[in-house]
């Protein structure tokens, strides 16, 4: 059978079949062994005893948070309650164009008293992000506003949530349908943070589109790219980095290559938001490309393949483990020998 995995919980997957029959699976063995991760949103193959036997192929999928076969990632901010943090919500955006998944942001909670505030926000938020392609809509989950410039977006989709925990993804689900009772929680006034409330990644489904629910997370970081590339992923960067003299510029004042760079020619026409989350982002690669370069990250493959077939792999410590073993028995046998040689001298 085949069907779409909906929801993770513990070491049981979900399973939902197209007439809406559910199968509580579990992974089989070989998979484990390999080292196969089966996501949210992941399409499977699954026996009547109710085991997953493999994962169909993915049309895209991330990590952070975990699921696959994303039409749309719509990336919730809040502006004052939580205070949006930019550098935050460019990590999300870059960590998306990364992956090649559509995205789009949705500011919500306007309902908060500051409408002057807001509004100021919200205009400068538009002046950055609308050049650069994203549709933005802004909502109020207490008082039903823009809900349905939200749906009109998402209609036929199947999309993911993500952003930070208080940021109101769960009151937004239930401002959408109050069916789903999803739990919230109040931001704390010490870390201005919200608590997490949802737990594990799990398919909605509504009427006209389906959403992926996350839990919220922050310690997102670019450990997994070079310097040289992170450019391409901000396309108000990339537009004058083409530019550059050198190939290989990375666009910082007083860097060998900054004499030339089309980029910082050109600084006053990036916003300063986003080449600040830029040189952030830049850092973490920078110390990515020296570990890298100086500490190797070379890591055994769980599978391999042999005669055509794919095959799970022995682990190096179980390999080293069942050798350490049989030397032991190689010298305790040499060691018996040895001793009765001995008492046969006597």
């Amino acid at each position: 059978m085949q069907g779409q995995v909906f929801k993770i919980h513990s070491d049981f997957y979900y399973v939902k079949l197209k007439c809406g029959d559910v199968f509580e699976c579990k992974l089989r063995e070989i998979l484990k062994k390999r080292n196969e991760k089966v996501l949210t949103g992941d399409f499977v193959d699954f026996d009547d005893t109710g085991v997953i036997n493999g994962i169909l192929e993915r049309k895209n999928f991330i990590l952070r948070p975990a699921v696959a076969n994303i039409d749309t990632a719509v990336v919730v901010s809040s502006l004052l309650e939580p205070k949006l943090d930019y550098v935050q919500l460019n990590r999300y955006l870059t960590f998306l164009k990364y992956h090649k998944i559509n995205t789009m942001l949705c500011f919500n909670k306007e309902d908060l008293p500051d409408k002057s505030e807001f509004k100021k926000q919200a205009d400068e938020i538009i002046k950055i992000y609308k050049p650069l392609g994203y549709k933005t809509v802004f909502t109020s989950a207490k008082e039903k506003y823009g809900l349905s410039d939200l749906k009109k977006e998402i209609t036929g989709k199947t999309i993911v949530l993500c952003g930070l925990s208080g940021v109101g993804k769960s009151s937004l689900i239930n401002a959408l349908n109050p069916d789903f009772n999803i739990r919230t929680s109040a931001i704390s006034q010490n870390t201005q943070r919200g608590r997490h409330t949802t737990r594990h990644c799990e398919i909605l489904d509504f009427k006209e589109f389906r959403i992926i629910d996350t839990p919220g997370f922050s310690n997102l970081k670019f450990d997994f790219i070079l310097p040289k590339d992170l450019d391409l992923l901000f396309d108000d960067i990339n537009n004058f980095a083409k530019d550059c003299k050198f190939s290989d510029c990375l666009h910082l004042e007083g860097d060998e290559h900054s004499i030339g760079c089309a980029v910082l020619e050109n600084i006053d026409k990036i916003n300063p938001q986003r080449y600040k989350s830029y040189l952030e982002f830049l850092k973490e690669a920078r110390d990515y490309k020296h570990k890298v370069t100086y500490s190797g990250t070379k890591e055994e493959k769980a599978k391999k393949i042999t005669h055509g077939a794919q095959r799970a792999k022995i682990s190096r410590a179980k390999r080293e483990s069942s050798r350490n073993t049989q030397r032991q028995k190689i010298k305790n046998f040499e060691d018996f020998n040895n001793f009765n040689g001995e008492e046969n001298d006597f």
